[in-house]
């Protein structure tokens, strides 16, 4: 099965030579992380339509959630273009973080079009290192479809503990790897390589629920869900909440 599975990789890599010669060369990260917000901006209003019944259930669960302030103070990781603004409650405080500063103008617009909250600030900055944020400053953190593209889970969810409150929520969305042996994670083995250059680093093998189950959350509710699109690699997802 690796056998085939580098085969493949190596044809995939063939009728992409150019893309992997730009990435060789530098060339290709700068352009994909201008292009990368627009790509974003399609999907998310496609997984949206499909997702708004269980975005509203989950994200629902965060009125419930003020802190010492009276409002929900709520860190989004990987905010993108916004495109979970409308799902949260009214007053909640907005801080956006995302390592690509090229979301920006996206966010702009999706704060225009939500003013029922209120925003605080974008950071530019990786998960990984959230140093401009305050130990237990946060009462909820969200993270949807980022855990898959950061370089370490583990130091972001480290992070993500480390900037919630006592009783904080981390809510999430991701998508995960197929089960192991089956056509579907072969298919993704064979995609990765590439797909990391068109999803600006996103793996889609990973099996981001362990990474979950290690971080020794006080509670973790989790559910699978099947894929969104039958048509990309991308497979299925996890979705939940953990309590700090």
């Amino acid at each position: 099965m690796d056998g085939l599975v580098w085969l493949l990789q190596l044809l995939l890599l063939l009728l992409t030579l150019p893309l992997h010669l730009m990435a060789l060369l530098g060339c290709w990260q700068p352009l994909c992380r201008r292009y990368f917000p627009y790509l974003m901006a399609v999907v998310t209003t496609k997984s949206n339509r499909k997702m708004e019944s269980k975005k509203r259930a989950l994200f629902g669960q965060i009125k419930g959630l003020t802190g010492a302030s009276g409002k929900v103070a709520l860190l989004e990781l990987g905010c993108g273009t916004g495109a979970n603004f409308q799902f949260y409650p009214a007053g909640c405080r907005i801080i956006c973080l995302d390592p690509n500063p090229h979301f920006k103008k996206f966010l702009t617009k999706s704060m225009a079009e939500n003013r029922h909250l209120q925003y605080e600030q974008f950071v530019v900055a990786p998960g990984e290192d959230m140093k401009q944020l305050a130990d237990s400053s946060m009462d909820v953190v969200v993270s949807t479809l980022v855990l898959c593209s950061v370089q370490s889970p583990a130091r972001v969810l480290k992070e993500v503990q480390r900037v919630l409150r006592p009783g904080g929520v981390f809510f999430f969305w991701e998508h995960v790897a197929e089960p192991r042996g089956s056509w579907a994670f072969l298919w993704q083995q064979v995609a990765e390589p590439t797909w990391k250059h068109i999803g600006d680093g996103c793996c889609l093998t990973r099996e981001t629920w362990k990474d979950l189950e290690r971080a020794q959350f006080s509670e973790l509710q989790m559910e699978r869900q099947p894929p969104l699109f039958k048509w990309l690699p991308v497979g299925p997802h996890i979705m939940g909440k953990a309590v700090k």
